[in-house]
């Protein structure tokens, strides 16, 4: 059956669900979400309607990669389509009058090679600049293997740039690919998003990001860490993300015993280190983590930081700087930020003077002290 340019939209927009990044925000409105039963829901917009921050689709489910993770590689099973530049931007352009977007988000499958597929995205977003005149926000994937020109002119349009890291190093990497190559199709372009980024105008700065498919090979978390660490050091990113890999058969999601999605829960807390070492200044190497490699599924990792160093405690809340309060569970940056002010009109007593109650000021009252 031959599919209209909505029904296309339709179902690119679904299948770009293979794709999480920034399914994790820092607002209410594009936070991911959790059920009653603790799986964890994410706000990816789909063109059928409800709820979303972009319109995020691919132009293409067809591709010529084999990445073992993705339904839509090269022989994977699929309802094959694509859309046209014109028709993808004639078509946001419309749901942008219909509804409140901020953006768009546009990836696709590798069409016969990286820069070609660029060339698509890159003309999407060209017809939007120039034929619509949108203004807006519009980030594109990155195909990996993309030549630096194809990388230039999507930089030269684009609010935001991704490419996907995938594993952490190449020894990982192989186990997802063979149509890849680690250096490449991925550390190289990388390293050239970093540099053309930071040399380009400040008037219209360019944010650049990367995702780790989590559990796709064997990688330990120790190892996402350390590459994460280096991506926000070295290549100075915007943000990391993560997104747990989906095997094709549901049942695959539950555990012996029933319980929520180990997977899940293993993204969760690579976030919760991911924010630690962005916001909360810890290091990479500082985190801990279990024999095998792993972060503790059943702690948060600034709460077993803490519990692994209590030479560090009791924080003095009347004279720790912002670095130490920052260390204690509980205490994030907001109050961390709050206590500093405070203290600069009186002496701390309690909790109540800084507005700390609940769950927070019991998990704080363990490690902290009011002198």
């Amino acid at each position: 059956m031959k599919l209209n340019a909505t029904e296309k939209l339709a179902l690119l927009a679904e299948d770009s669900r293979y794709d999480l990044a920034c399914a994790c925000g820092t607002s209410a409105k594009d936070r991911r979400r959790r059920q009653l039963d603790g799986s964890w829901l994410y706000p990816v917009p789909l063109a059928a309607g409800g709820y979303g921050i972009m319109l995020k689709t691919l132009l293409s489910n067809a591709c010529s990669s084999d990445c073992r993770y993705c339904p839509l590689r090269h022989d994977g099973v699929a309802n094959r389509c694509a859309l046209t530049p014109d028709e993808t931007a004639k078509l946001f352009m419309d749901y942008l009058r219909k509804q409140w977007l901020v953006g768009i988000f546009l990836s696709s499958g590798i069409v016969g090679t990286p820069d070609h597929t660029m060339e698509l995205l890159t003309d999407t977003a060209a017809i939007l600049r120039r034929k619509y005149r949108y203004r807006g926000f519009i980030h594109l994937k990155v195909i990996p293997g993309a030549s630096e020109a194809a990388i230039l002119r999507a930089l030269s349009l684009a609010s935001a740039v991704s490419l996907n890291i995938e594993a952490p190093g190449a020894r990982y990497f192989s186990q997802l690919s063979s149509y890849k190559n680690f250096e490449r199709d991925i550390v190289r372009p990388l390293k050239f998003l970093a540099e053309q980024a930071a040399c380009g105008d400040p008037r219209r700065p360019v944010r650049c990001s990367t995702q780790f498919i989590v559990g796709a090979a064997d990688e330990p978390d120790r190892d996402i860490v350390r590459y994460t660490g280096a991506i926000y050091r070295k290549l100075n990113f915007d943000r990391v993300y993560f997104s747990a890999y989906q095997p094709p058969k549901p049942t695959e999601f539950r555990l012996d015993d029933g319980s929520n999605d180990a997977r899940l829960t293993r993204e969760h807390r690579l976030y919760q280190a991911d924010f630690l070492m962005r916001s909360y200044h810890f290091d990479a190497a500082e985190l801990e983590f279990e024999a095998d490699g792993n972060l503790d599924l059943s702690t948060d990792p600034k709460q077993r930081w803490a519990e692994r160093h209590p030479e560090f405690f009791p924080v003095r809340l009347n004279t720790a700087d912002r670095e130490e309060l920052l260390r204690v569970p509980g205490i994030g940056p907001a109050y961390a930020d709050r206590i500093l002010a405070c203290r600069r009109a009186m002496r701390l007593r309690n909790w109540l003077d800084i507005g700390l109650k609940g769950k927070a000021a019991l998990k704080a009252a363990r490690y902290a002290i009011f002198s």
